[in-house]
Parts: structure tokens; sequence; C-alpha cells
């Protein structure tokens, strides 16, 4: 149960992080993104333009990329976790009929301040990426960059549902951190493993009252593919993007120096048979 100071809104100050398993069903991840909305758009979203479709700190862009696959006007497009709904403003522009989804009603509202400077205007529902609002097989594609999944316990629980809402054929592309992140420091110096691979305990920070403030899940890439196959999909490919010369963007643990030396994305493609 969430802790009396999240009950009523008062604000917590962070006094540990930890790698620990923790009581959380990805209300922290909610309540984290409706309270860093704007400050994390200020810090990033010039980078991620108004409405462009940046796949990861790596910078690798759909436009080039083309994971999604061919799409038209009669392509119908999925985006969970949209954060301030980028990607499905470019999609849009290449118009396809777009509906973008967020957990966080902040984050969704934050971003329409692109709007105006893009031009275009996404349709957007405040849902969980376990729980969608929306019929079966709806959609011909559904993506996440970096949305939903690292927020919450159970990742299959999002591919279930990333599969029920797709026609069959249709296409289930995901962003994550790659499965090597969390065993190495953020710092590049001497990139000396801190952690097992293998141990799955969240990367959680918590208030002074004990609460969950924000909890990020690491898997394996042994596990993300279970979940996959798990969830009834066919996994087609995985993308794990070089860091590109002259990019010299700092992303917390991503980085020119530490991204010469291990990847720090892993894309998966996948579809519903």
């Amino acid at each position: 149960m969430p802790s009396a100071a999240h009950d009523d809104d008062r604000p917590d100050e962070l006094a540990e992080v930890a790698f620990r398993h923790v009581a959380d069903d990805g209300s922290a991840g909610r309540r984290w993104w409706d309270a860093n909305a704007d400050d994390y758009l200020d810090e990033h979203g010039a980078f991620l333009g108004p409405a462009d479709f940046v796949w990861c700190p790596e910078g690798l862009r759909e436009a080039d990329a083309r994971l999604l696959g061919e799409i038209t006007p009669a392509t119908r497009v999925l985006e969970v976790g949209a954060g301030a709904a980028q990607c499905s403003r470019w999609l849009a522009a290449q118009g396809a009929s777009v509906l973008a989804t967020d957990v966080s009603r902040s984050m969704l509202a934050a971003g329409r301040r692109y709007d105006e400077a893009a031009g275009v205007r996404v349709p957007a529902v405040v849902a969980d990426a376990r729980r969608l609002p929306l019929p079966d097989a709806c959609v011909d594609v559904a993506f996440t960059a970096f949305g939903a999944i690292p927020f919450v316990p159970d990742a299959r629980a999002v591919h279930v549902e990333a599969a029920r809402v797709l026609r069959p054929g249709g296409r289930w592309v995901f962003a994550v951190t790659h499965p090597l992140r969390w065993a190495f420091p953020d710092d590049p110096e001497g990139l000396t493993a801190i952690r097992s691979y293998f141990d799955r305990r969240p990367y959680v920070e918590l208030g002074a009252s004990g609460a969950v403030l924000y909890a990020e899940y690491h898997r394996t890439l042994g596990d993300h593919v279970a979940d996959v196959v798990g969830a009834g999909l066919v996994l087609d490919r995985v993308v794990e993007p070089e860091w590109p010369a002259g990019h010299d963007r700092t992303w917390g643990g991503w980085g020119p120096v530490r991204g010469a030396l291990l990847p720090g994305t892993a894309i998966f493609v996948t579809h519903r048979p």
C-alpha cells in the first residue's frame, strides 16, 4: 500500500538509492512521471524534438531505421508509454492514424506544448499499458520507445496486451535499456562490473518515509525473449544501436565513452502470428 506521504500527495524527499525488491505495482513510475514531466522535457525535449521519432539516447531515428515497417495513411498505430507523444506526432505527419497512450496524465499534458510547434495534434489517452481501453485486433502496429516496460514489475503483461490489440500479422516493437546497463556504473572510468547481470532486483529510489519514489526493473536478454514468446508473439530481430561518431551527448548511463564499448539500448522487433 502507498505510504501516507503519497496518499495525500505531500512531497517525500529522496533518502536512499538501492537495488532491492519492493512492494510496487507500477504506481511509483506513474507518480514519478507525473511529478517530473516538465523537468524531464526541459532537460531532454530539445534532443527528442517536438515531432521527431528518436528510439534511444544513441539517436537512432525511425526515419532511418524503419523498424515499424511501411507506414501508410491506412496504417493504424498505437504508442504505449508515449510520454509527450513526440514519436506519435512524427508518425501522424507521415500520414498514419495514431493513438498515443501513457499512464502519466502530466506527461501527455506537458507534451501539448509541442502541438503548435509541430503543427500536429494526436489523440492521447491516459492508460496503463497492461490494461488498454481498446478492442481486440484493432491496430496494425504498436510500439514503445523506453515507455511502460522498464517501470512495471510484470513486463509480460504489457506484451500480452500488445498482442491482444494487434491484428494478426501486426508488429510490436519496443525499445528498452540494454540488459547490460545495470551491470556497469554510469561513470565509464574503468568500466568495472559492479553488479551481477543476473541480479534482477530493481533500481529503486526511496523517500524518507520509506515510500518508493521511483522503480526501474532490470531484465536479462533471456527474460525479454521469454516474455515475448510467453505472450504469443514471434521475435523477428533484436537491434543494438551503436554509438554514432560525433554524438557527444551524455544521458545518464549513455555516453560516447561507454557507448563505444557496450550497448545501451536493445530494440525488439516482434509480430503477432
